[in-house]
């Protein structure tokens, strides 16, 4: 090692002195040798950090040789039937491919892929074979976050378990008649089978680095032991282009997460082409990772690469290895073993010599690390009992091995669903399938006896991991009670006279009341993104502390105060800082806490409704296809209440967007008393009866007096929307006014403005769920196609409005598209007239800003006399007469183009 070490320093045109280099050298060789590795990176350490402090300029480098991490005089080999693995995981590639091949030769727009699974079947089989802990009574399991596009994989595995039919993959990605195999991992589909969706790239990475930290949590609290349990995600390089897979792996070595593996599927390739096609892309992540903390494991090489490097006395190789682009890596492998000879060993004569003795085949089976078991085992040991931090593994594999000229580190790997019948062929032989000649055209499934040493092999080694995976929880065991809706007194009866408050203090006066409840006060999980005090919750962190694995190793500025800024290794709120989607993450581990942990958590993510729900977006999706409980609470909302803030921070589309999720309950409730009651049934749906919805209530900071409940009122909160007051009984024309959110009090407003300047009476409507009501209208309207000769079905708001009379004005503070859902199911001899804040947002007074709209109460008084006068019962005129009096200027651009 020292001759290589002092020709390599030789080499080096800008060394003055070789002998004293080698000096160096041979000292440290002696202190590696002696006294070991760690002895010698500290005295490198301190070398360098003297010679800085000196004055001299050491450019930093997070980054190692291009060849494996381990060592292979320290690779720890694989105990398993390597024979017998083998063949399983030749199976399983045949029955993948199959599968895939088969529903596109029925059906050729089904889809599928083969490709990425070819290039993880050996570490998908390492880890299930020996690493992956199912749930047992000692063990709470190994959560896996798997790469989507695997997903025929897994169910070849499970199918050769007996878990899944061939029934089942002959219905590869065809579910509507109930016998099929979702295409990639959905809960919502598989609920027994898929734990977590992946398919969506950036955010598998993303989600499993704060369900790492929630199981922290948990085992920090006494609420579940976590200590043994890993989260294993695997991703694949092109996806770590997405900012969310990258975002938050400084958060996962500041909190010391190790008991996160991420592995990064290195194959160079993305879905179109190469990944770093210029350049080296586990080289990049390598000092990505390496420079925020990791444990970084790189599997490059497999073992026929090691007798090659033990010859590289020169070093000659690695610089060629270094020096070689992942284009042109991934051109190797698109050929063949001349090709490789050629223009890669024919980089340098000395490696042309080295390999001299090799054929073109010998040259062909020098394997990438990924697709060899010991190495790959060698690396998810190191990973498995890394301690401190979390773990990296970037490994090295060819998209679409096996799969020939069909596929083989092609540029269309990717989308390769279609084999021919010589690609078939090819793949029988390569894996050595027992499938004759005769019998390929049919691309039969392989799936031995179940008495054959293989499986028998196969159920022994999941047995011993206490089960079989990828499995899910539907329900947890425990059952908590749920409070009556009285715990929320203080919220319900109506405010003192000349006192006001907002729903967002309602809602913290809720969040106490639970956090006193003896049954669900430690599983209530607070979960907050840097705006605590805007929402007035700051009280909770003395209260219940705000969790740091560390403790509070400073005293705070404020703690002369008493809402000082207290953390504690047991806090019970997850205070995420400015990070939206860390803050979504938190709360989808939370949410689907009954299912990872059979521990049922009540997470309130509370953020501003505008950057919450507009950016997290995709992983509100994800939530609900994770079968995800709880509460997401959209402060400030609505387009006119966070007045002074602008453009960009006025939220008039988040219930749109939460419309799309149809296990997402969307609420905008006006007063305390329909927030207690909201809250209460989401306990009542989530938490005893253990439903698979999750709610999405909107919260507003502007103070006004409360009303309180009336009796009778609670079923019409929960469906959507209820009679708030009713107008004077005598008057000749009546209007009907609907509204939610602080907007509802300008239709309160606008009611005694006709009234008393009009003598035109308005009943009032609360609509707490515009989109409640409109999910009732179309399954109605739905159920009355299918079933036309049975009696027809009436939707909920249309047996409101049924009996009432005259135009119906529909105002929010959302875009006017909010409203319009319900359009539909409006007695059709009925006006309907929808007020809304279409546009970006300004910066002004709630005054003007409901002005600018043009949904404050004096439109919503001109808007029920022009659809009056538009009726024939009163006369134009008196609409200009209002314009008018109200002062609404008639030439005012329109704010949707402004």
């Amino acid at each position: 090692m020292s001759a290589q070490l002092d020709q390599l320093t030789a080499q080096a045109a800008n060394d003055p002195d070789t002998l004293e280099t080698r000096e160096w050298l041979d000292a440290l060789e002696a202190v590696i040798e002696n006294e070991g590795p760690e002895r010698a990176h500290y005295l490198m350490e301190r070398l360098v950090d003297l010679a800085r402090r000196r004055g001299a300029t050491i450019p930093f480098s997070s980054n190692t040789a291009y060849v494996n991490t381990i060592p292979t005089h320290l690779e720890e080999h694989c105990p398993g039937n390597l024979e017998f693995e083998e063949r399983l995981r030749s199976w399983m590639r045949w029955n993948a491919m199959a599968m895939v091949v088969k529903a596109n030769r029925a059906d050729g727009d089904l889809g599928g892929h083969i490709s990425s699974f070819a290039s993880l079947a050996n570490m998908l089989g390492i880890g299930f074979n020996h690493f992956w802990k199912a749930p047992s009574e000692g063990h709470g399991g190994d959560l896996l976050y798997i790469q989507g596009h695997s997903s025929p994989g897994i169910y070849a595995r499970a199918y050769l378990e007996g878990r899944i039919t061939e029934d089942q993959l002959l219905n590869f990605r065809r579910e509507v008649d109930g016998k099929g195999l979702s295409s990639y991992p959905h809960p919502k589909l598989m609920p027994k089978f898929w734990q977590f969706p992946t398919v969506s790239m950036g955010l598998g990475p993303l989600m499993a680095i704060y369900q790492a930290r929630f199981l922290k949590y948990l085992h920090a609290r006494g609420i579940a032991d976590t200590e043994n349990r890993k989260v294993w995600v695997f991703c694949g390089d092109g996806e770590m282009d997405e900012p969310e897979s990258m975002g938050a792996i400084g958060m996962a070595s500041r909190e010391r997460l190790d008991n996160l593996v991420m592995v990064v599927n290195c194959n160079l390739q993305r879905l179109d082409g190469p990944v770093r096609g210029n350049g080296k892309i586990i080289q990049e992540l390598e000092a990505d990772f390496r420079g925020a903390g990791w444990n970084v494991v790189k599997v490059i090489w497999g073992p026929g690469w090691d007798t090659l490097l033990a010859k590289d006395k020169d070093g000659i190789l690695q610089r060629v290895m270094m020096e070689t682009v992942d284009g042109e890596y991934q051109n190797y492998k698109a050929k063949d073993g001349a090709y490789v000879r050629k223009n890669f060993f024919g980089k340098h004569p000395d490696l042309l010599k080295m390999v001299a003795n090799m054929t073109d085949d010998d040259i062909w089976r020098l394997t990438r690390g990924g697709h060899d078991p010991h190495k790959i085992y060698a690396a998810f040991k190191n990973a498995q009992d890394n301690k401190g931090s979390p773990t990296v593994l970037l490994v090295k594999t060819v998209k679409g091995f096996g799969m020939g000229k069909s596929g083989e580190a092609r540029n269309t790997a990717h989308q390769t669903k279609k084999l021919d019948d010589e690609a078939i062929r090819e793949m029988r032989d390569r894996f050595a399938i027992p499938i004759p000649d005769d019998k390929l055209k049919d691309i039969p499934f392989f799936k031995p006896a179940e008495d054959s040493p293989e499986m028998q092999y196969l159920h022994e080694r999941r047995k011993a991991l206490g089960g079989y995976l990828p499995q899910r929880r539907e329900k947890a065991e425990e059952a908590l009670p749920v409070p009556e809706l009285s715990a929320f007194q203080n919220v319900l009866d109506a405010t003192a006279e000349g006192r006001e408050i907002s729903t967002t203090q309602a809602f913290v006066r809720i969040i106490s009341a639970l956090l006193r409840d003896q049954h669900l006060a430690q599983r209530i999980v607070p979960i907050l993104v840097d705006e605590s005090r805007t929402f007035g919750m700051e009280g909770l962190f003395r209260q219940i502390g705000i969790f740091n694995q560390q403790g509070q190793l400073y005293e705070p500025v404020d703690k002369d105060q008493v809402m000082y800024y207290r953390e504690d290794k047991a806090g019970q709120i997850l205070q995420e800082g400015i990070n939206e989607a860390g803050g979504m993450s938190s709360w989808i581990a939370a949410a689907t806490s009954y299912s990872t942990n059979n521990r049922v958590m009540i997470p309130f993510y509370t953020f501003y409704s505008m950057f919450g729900m507009q950016r997290i977006g995709d992983l509100a999706w994800a939530a609900g296809d994770m079968r995800a409980r709880g509460f997401l609470m959209g402060g400030t909302a609505g387009r006119t209440t966070l007045n002074g803030e602008g453009l960009q921070h006025e939220d008039g589309h988040s219930h749109i967007m939460a419309a799309t999720i149809p296990n997402c309950m969307p609420y905008d409730p006006t007063f305390g008393h329909e927030l207690a009651v909201i809250v209460h049934d989401g306990l009542r749906r989530m938490v005893a009866n253990q439903e698979d919805v999750y709610y999405y209530i909107t919260i507003m900071n502007e103070n006004y007096p409360q009303p309180g409940l009336k009796a009778g009122s609670e079923e019409g909160i929960l469906k959507g929307m209820y009679l708030l007051q009713e107008g004077a009984a005598d008057a000749k024309q009546r209007v009907q006014l609907i509204g939610s959110g602080t907007i509802l009090r300008e239709s309160i407003a606008a009611a005694e403005l006709l009234q008393n300047d009009w003598g035109i009476a308005a009943d009032v409507w609360s609509a707490p769920s515009l989109t409640l009501i409109a999910r009732d209208g179309q399954d109605a309207e739905r159920w009355n196609l299918v079933n036309p000769t049975a009696e027809q079905r009436v939707p909920y708001v249309t047996s409101l409005m049924k009996d009432t009379s005259g135009p119906i004005i529909a105002t929010t503070d959302y875009m006017r598209l909010f409203a319009e859902q319900i359009r539909a199911f409006i007695p059709k001899d009925r006006t309907y007239r929808v007020l809304g804040t279409d546009g970006f947002g300004r910066s002004d007074s709630r005054v003007k800003l409901r002005e600018f709209f043009e949904v404050n109460r004096y439109y919503v008084t001109v808007a029920a006399l022009k659809s009056l006068a538009d009726e024939g019962k009163i006369e134009a005129s008196v609409v200009a007469d209002a314009v008018a009096k109200y002062g609404i200027d008639p030439n005012k651009p329109n704010p949707v183009t402004q």
